[in-house]
């Protein structure tokens, strides 16, 4: 495989700039002064921002796009192996993944952390980012979301710690040597590649080996299985859960107005410090736990810890505020498994409101097939379900399946569940059937925030 070197600029080509991860790697390249050139299918804030900074961006994706002087060429797994550009690019010179890649940066760090998880990975990589900052330890970071403290999906930070989230589809992050593992949950997703949920551990073991061992893997423990996972870990382990039987645990949970949660963090010798959250739902008191306990092993103080997590108040499609319409209150939410689901809508009973309405859009035609049950479960906590199509991403549908088989496996609910398919008739819905003090959450991992936003334009005196 092609080494790159981090101390000997060049010129690197991103087949599919306008990705999350992969702009952020561009970011990180033209602030150690390296030539950068991209395509993408459309342009976006993220290549406009590029190109403002002085990548040279193409669109759309064309063979044409490789030129000469490029030496080496990155692209994201979105990216099919008979794509034009790509096989220009490997007659051209070396290509390396966008996991390979981002492995080989992480190498160049003294302290690299890589936070892995089914769930939870881009708010514990914002929380770190916010803990590590206030400790004064300067980290670059690449985080799969927007976080308005850093001006974006990337912090440029000096040459010692590097955080980085460790996605798991197609085994990217076994690409990863990290200093640091967070491990924050397992369970079943991305069934499209893994066999099943032993698989997956499999996956996950192998990713916690690979921590180095002067370093540590932070896992949470109440994973199912974990014994197995950790079976072949030379680093350090530090558990964080619920109670006791972690190394790392709260107590005295108490929630706030919006739901967000304050605590005392203990560990075997005592209590620590108390911390408050600015994000709400339990599920983020176990992300807090995972970014606490990493952030005491590098030797933060309590106190930093403390104020970085007080300053956190989320990213971009994370329980995020959007604004009110007739008095009805619009959330949007990246969650797509039923776990995700499960916690959002939890965290979402604790806020103001007198009925919660969720519009869903699926993600994945295998992962809706998979979870069906699982989905019917957990949206049937709502008051009111409207259903999007599915968001097909990268996929085919062989499965034939459609949203109406949510509707269908959530029965005789006691609930309002509506398969509506379009964004039109979601947002017409909403303006007939809502009322004021109703919460609205426009909840996937496709464009389903645009429903929010439309809504949000609408001028309700012509309507």
């Amino acid at each position: 495989m092609y080494k790159f070197d981090f101390e000997k600029p060049i010129k690197v080509h991103f087949i599919g700039i306008g990705g999350i991860s992969m702009s952020s790697l561009a970011h990180i390249l033209l602030h150690r002064g390296f030539k950068v050139s991209g395509s993408d299918r459309a342009p976006s804030e993220l290549t406009d921002m590029l190109r403002k900074e002085g990548a040279e961006i193409y669109f759309p994706q064309s063979a044409e796009n490789i030129k000469p002087d490029v030496d080496l060429t990155v692209y994201t797994a979105a990216i099919s192996e008979d794509d034009p550009e790509l096989n220009a690019a490997r007659q051209n010179g070396p290509v390396l993944t966008r996991a390979e890649f981002l492995g080989q940066i992480m190498a160049c760090y003294r302290n690299s952390i890589a936070v892995a998880g089914t769930h939870g990975k881009t708010t514990t990589t914002s929380m770190l980012s916010h803990i590590l900052t206030c400790g004064e330890l300067d980290p670059t970071v690449t985080v799969g979301g927007i976080l308005n403290s850093i001006g974006g999906n990337t912090r440029l930070g000096g040459d010692d710690v590097f955080l980085a989230e460790a996605c798991e589809y197609t085994n990217s992050f076994l690409n990863f040597f990290p200093k640091y593992d967070v491990i924050l949950n397992v369970e079943e997703d991305h069934l499209d590649f893994f066999k099943d949920i032993n698989d997956i551990r499999n996956s996950f073991g192998k990713f916690a080996s690979q921590a180095s061992k002067d370093g540590a893997v932070i896992i949470g423990g109440d994973i199912e299985g974990l014994s197995d996972i950790l079976k072949d870990v030379s680093a350090r382990i530090i558990t964080f859960g619920k109670d006791k039987n972690s190394d790392y645990y709260p107590k005295d949970i108490t929630y706030n107005e919006k739901g967000c949660a304050s605590f005392t963090l203990w560990d075997k010798d005592g209590a620590i410090c108390e911390i408050s959250l600015g994000v709400p739902g339990e599920h983020n008191v176990l992300n807090a736990l995972a970014a606490c306990a990493l952030a005491l092993e590098m030797g933060i103080p309590a106190e930093s810890i403390a104020a970085g997590l007080a300053t956190f108040t989320g990213t971009g499609r994370r329980f995020e505020y959007k604004g009110e319409i007739n008095g009805i209150t619009i959330i949007d939410d990246y969650a797509h498994h039923p776990t995700e689901i499960k916690a959002t809508i939890n965290a979402a009973l604790k806020y103001p409101h007198d009925r919660l309405v969720v519009a869903f859009q699926p993600h994945t035609y295998t992962r809706t097939a998979a979870l069906l049950d699982d989905f019917a479960k957990a949206l049937s906590a709502a008051d009111i379900v409207l259903l999007a199509d599915i968001y097909a991403a990268r996929e085919i549908n062989k499965t034939g399946i459609t949203s109406e088989a949510i509707k269908d496996a959530m029965g005789d609910c006691e609930i309002v569940v509506k398969y509506l398919g379009s964004f039109e008739k979601i947002e017409q819905f909403i303006l007939e059937k809502c009322h004021k003090n109703d919460l609205l959450i426009t909840m996937g991992a496709g464009n389903i925030v645009e429903v929010g936003e439309n809504l949000l334009k609408k001028d309700l005196s012509t309507t």
